[in-house]
């Protein structure tokens, strides 16, 4: 897998792929993050941070469906001002040009870019995405047995290739990436966690409080 994308001095994503089974899974801008009316209670992210990852995505996403129109299938997901861009394109230049308008939006921290050069998928592969991030979903809250809240993982699918977001534990990456590996459907997993120790977890899940800039940096896994 390329990441294409530079890294910045934040140096916080960790992306990581492990390859499963083989098993295959028109709007051409897809916005896909947390909606901000989540419980800021129960989430890692500041209450700011949720609403600039609302705003970030449909910025990105209008940005890119101005320049790029319809020839292009690109989703725009935003976690903690991180954003993965996900989808097909049929040009490296409209890869570069979206992860390019990606960075230049206001409060954008960083911009991991997984666009694939190709066709769009169609619309039967993107209703098998649904399902696999929904059944992702339910197995995080129905077989996580304590290992990591579900609501900590943000799932995104794209032709079966299944991509984790959150701010994270090691422990809570590997349980999440375990589980979606394991999900029938899915071909690969991608890890785009921002890794932070167990007792920021705890003090952010007791408090709510703002998480550490000087997260550690994640490695592949």
């Amino acid at each position: 897998m390329t990441r294409t994308s530079s890294r910045s001095s934040l140096a916080l994503l960790a992306l990581a792929a492990a390859t499963l089974l083989p098993l295959s899974g028109c709007f051409p801008i897809m916005a896909g993050g947390a909606a901000v009316t989540a419980s800021v209670a129960s989430d890692r992210r500041t209450s700011g941070a949720m609403v600039d990852d609302e705003a970030i995505e449909w910025k990105v996403a209008d940005k890119i469906a101005r320049r790029l129109g319809d020839r292009v299938h690109i989703n725009v997901t935003s976690y903690n001002r991180i954003v993965l861009l996900t989808g097909e394109a049929p040009r490296a230049e409209d890869k570069a040009l979206a992860e390019q308008l990606a960075r230049e939006t206001d409060n954008v921290r960083d911009v991991v870019n997984e666009i694939q050069i190709g066709a769009p998928t169609s619309l039967g592969s993107r209703a098998n995405d649904s399902s696999i991030t929904a059944q992702v979903k339910a197995r995080f809250v129905n077989q996580s047995n304590g290992a990591f809240t579900a609501n900590h993982v943000k799932v995104v699918t794209e032709n079966g290739v299944v991509y984790l977001m959150g701010l994270v534990t090691r422990r809570e990456a590997d349980a999440a990436t375990q589980i979606a590996r394991t999900t029938s459907g899915a071909r690969k997993v991608v890890r785009v966690f921002e890794y932070i120790p167990e007792e920021e977890a705890r003090r952010l899940d007791r408090q709510g409080a703002e998480p550490k800039k000087n997260a550690p940096t994640g490695n592949n896994s």
